[in-house]
């Protein structure tokens, strides 16, 4: 059922055949530096996820400052949130041709630039365009390479180290809302996007702090020694994985050709330069520019080359079938998880808790538990007997169960169970680039992930409007509940069928030659 990135993956040199001579890890793989990137990750996921989930105190100042109706105030945070993960596989094409390390000091500039131009918004129009625009596309640009960056640097204990530096979104969440709860109360809310917007600047300090891996360093990845449960449950998909294979060689063949020919236009350039010194100083300024164009050129050509065929070319991410079942899951999962964000409340009015429910919110609940529940799937991912890809269904299982079951409850001690496992099933977003990287392998990890969260941002998107639609036709919450769990059940059974499918495949085929 599960496939590593070594069967999926498009790492497919000579170098991956059986027998071949392993390269020497670098010591920063899974120690040394690798975990000042997991608090670099970490501090992003406070800045740019933690602000996200407190922005309902900045909510209610739109509200008394502009006095627009709800609905359409709410759609700023819904665009900020929202733009941070549709940009996904646009920030994968800033990636290939840029690196993580750029993407991330570039989004940081403009996360702090759209929360310091919203200090002087008009109108809730002028906070679509600074705060839910600008804002969310620099905290994408952030966001993405702070969780490929984790995956490059980890191979034995991935999963550890990305629920490790998932946790910030729940340390966030807390630290955020009182530092701007305190600082609306003391300076206003335009002075306090304004002081925001200068702390938003340390995610640039976050993004120096991602230095990248040499080449080698990333093909020696695929050496790492796997256990013998995954190598069995590997072999489910090898038939995609030899399609897969065959049309990523031929992309590779593509770009060796491309890079030949801009390695003999840069010579060029150089030996004109060269043998222009003894002209003017104008000629010399002149070919200096031409060189440098043309090497960003080759950048951008080859960034280019890269994300268009993880898209759209022979080596399309998409002709791999169990990602494009990871891609339908990812678009019902994530408002799942936000609803019960929204209704709780009026689930806790309905029942006359709001007492006990003040005493400890049991949103509180959620997030807290939800800290610990990354830590401990992933210390259980990195098992060497537990498949990743199996702890990923079960606690996606557990969490629609929950889904479904939450309406029921109608005492705040059920109520305070259900929202714990809630809290602690949810941790399985940890492991969402972890499964990812294992779906194609890390040199495509970056725009795999991106087209998930993309997906992901579609359903925090439209999502929540979605449940409050439901709300206002049937006046019951318990409908958003049901019908929105039902949709992130259809997800789950595509994850479970189409591995099954893939591993009957390979059988029939065997059973064909043999009668031959």
């Amino acid at each position: 059922m599960y496939a590593s990135r070594e069967d999926i993956g498009y790492d497919f040199g000579d170098d991956s055949k059986v027998g071949s001579k392993p390269i020497k890890p670098n010591s920063n793989i899974d120690g040394g530096w690798a975990w000042m990137i997991v608090l670099s990750s970490f501090l992003v996921h406070i800045l740019i996820m933690g602000s996200q989930m407190a922005l309902g105190i900045l909510n209610m100042e739109w509200l008394e400052e502009f006095n627009q109706s709800r609905g359409l105030t709410a759609w700023v945070s819904s665009l900020s949130m929202g733009i941070t993960l549709i940009v996904g596989p646009f920030i994968g094409l800033f990636i290939s041709m840029c690196g993580c390390r750029k993407t991330a000091i570039i989004g940081g500039i403009l996360n702090a630039l759209g929360w310091i131009l919203s200090a002087y918004a008009s109108n809730v129009h002028y906070l679509f365009l600074t705060f839910g625009v600008t804002a969310g596309i620099g905290s994408g640009m952030v966001y993405l390479p702070a969780v490929v960056m984790v995956g490059q640097y980890f191979q034995k204990r991935r999963a550890l180290a990305q629920g490790l530096s998932t946790t910030g979104t729940g340390f966030g969440a807390f630290l955020m809302t009182a530092l701007l709860k305190y600082l609306c109360t003391e300076f206003g809310w335009r002075n306090a996007m304004f002081i925001q917007g200068a702390i938003s600047l340390n995610l640039c300090v976050c993004g120096a702090l991602m230095r990248p891996l040499s080449p080698k360093d990333v093909v020696s990845e695929k050496y790492v020694v796997r256990s013998s449960s995954e190598d069995n449950q590997a072999k489910a998909l090898s038939h995609s994985a030899e399609t897969i294979k065959s049309n990523g060689v031929l992309s590779e063949e593509l770009e060796k050709k491309e890079e030949t020919t801009n390695e003999e236009v840069l010579d060029s350039v150089q030996h004109k330069e060269i043998g222009g010194k003894s002209r003017s100083g104008r000629n010399m300024y002149g070919l200096r520019i031409l060189k440098t164009v043309s090497q960003l050129t080759v950048t951008v050509r080859k960034g280019f080359a890269i994300w268009y065929s993880s898209y759209f070319g022979a080596a399309s991410l998409f002709t791999n079938r169990v990602f494009v079942a990871f891609i339908i899951w990812a678009l019902f999962a994530y408002s799942s998880f936000v609803i019960p964000f929204i209704h709780l409340p009026e689930i806790v009015k309905q029942y006359n808790l709001s007492s006990q429910n003040n005493i400890f919110p049991l949103t509180s609940i959620i997030a807290i538990v939800h800290i610990f529940g990354k830590v401990i799937l992933g210390i259980i991912s990195d098992l060497p007997c537990i498949s990743t890809w199996n702890v990923f269904l079960m606690a996606n299982f557990t969490l629609v169960t929950c889904i479904l079951t939450l309406p029921l409850m109608q005492t705040y001690l059920s109520l305070a169970v259900v929202c714990a496992l809630i809290g602690f099933s949810s941790g399985y977003f940890s492991l969402m680039p972890v499964v990812t990287e294992d779906l194609v392998g890390i040199k495509h990890l970056a725009n795999a992930y991106g087209i998930i969260i993309c997906a992901n941002g579609i359903s925090a998107l439209f999502g929540p409007p979605f449940a409050g639609w439901i709300y206002d036709i049937t006046h019951k919450y318990d409908f958003s509940f049901y019908i929105s769990g039902l949709l992130y059940m259809v997800g789950i059974i595509f994850l479970f069928i189409q591995p099954c499918i893939q591993k009957k495949q390979p059988r029939e085929k065997s059973t064909e030659e043999a009668q031959v």
